[in-house]
């Protein structure tokens, strides 16, 4: 694995493997909450890998036994100290931010995975939601808690109800109940559940297959998948079709399909 100067006080640590950028949330003691500068530091190092050829994938996991615990309840309902803003305004903010840094998963280029060792909850939660793929260790547990302390856990239902039936996320959300990394399987939150001791192995095996893949077919996909998918049937069969078009003309598809016949492996070209 390729470590550049990591420091370890960072929010969020990079590392390079093979291709896959891993970005570790990194405030474990704190159960990785996603506090403003949290939030900044994903959205800023998934901007940063967006243009970056060298990660053709980027995968984001936890440090220590939470994967992320949401928001930060502090932060949430302290006022900011020395700033002239309502709570309501504070408020604002926060959610604001945290829903442009999940656009920022979707609207990425790269495939992003969610390696999920630990807990998810509330925003947690969302945050596995908005990433294109998750696998998690059998360990791993999710919940949507708001409705525990009088809230509702609504802007991570925007990201939940879009991975699973509506009947599910509203369970989720009106229960507040723990779901097992099984269950969460079952109802399309993640891909799979692995144990813990493979979680690793079976995310980088992922992330190199993806990785083998060309960039500029994922890039254009991954556009006109979360395009279509709220879209009516009929646009979204026109949507698709001018899509295809475009990607059966484009470099990568002529060359994938000249290396299939000549029986060879394709020469992409950079991401």
């Amino acid at each position: 694995m390729k470590q550049q100067a990591i420091d370890e006080t960072a929010y969020v640590i990079e590392e390079m493997s093979c291709h896959a950028l891993w970005l570790t949330l990194n405030r474990p003691t704190q159960r990785n909450p996603l506090s403003s500068s949290m939030i900044a530091a994903v959205k800023k190092a998934i901007e940063a890998a967006s243009s970056n050829p060298e990660a053709r994938v980027v995968v984001l996991t936890g440090a220590g036994p939470i994967f992320s615990a949401g928001h930060d309840l502090k932060e949430m309902s302290a006022m900011p100290a020395g700033k002239d803003l309502t709570r309501e305004q504070h408020l604002y903010n926060i959610l604001d931010s945290c829903a442009e840094m999940m656009l920022a998963l979707m609207h990425s280029p790269k495939a992003i995975i969610a390696c999920v060792q630990g807990t998810a909850t509330a925003a947690g939660c969302q945050l596995v939601s908005a990433c294109d793929l998750a696998i998690a260790s059998d360990e791993a547990l999710f919940c949507t808690p708001g409705v525990n302390i009088g809230n509702f856990c609504t802007t991570p239902l925007v990201g939940i109800g879009r991975n699973m039936h509506r009947k599910h996320a509203m369970e989720l959300a009106l229960t507040g109940d723990m779901l097992s990394a099984e269950d969460a399987v079952r109802i399309g939150l993640i891909n799979r559940a692995v144990p813990a001791a493979r979680l690793r192995d079976e995310v980088e095996k992922l992330a190199a297959k993806i990785a083998s893949k060309s960039a500029q077919g994922i890039r254009f996909g991954k556009e006109a998948f979360y395009r279509q998918i709220d879209m009516p049937v009929e646009a979204a069969f026109k949507y698709a079709t001018e899509r295809m078009v475009a990607g059966t003309l484009s470099q990568d598809s002529t060359e994938g399909t000249q290396a299939f016949f000549e029986k060879r492996k394709p020469e992409w070209t950079a991401a």
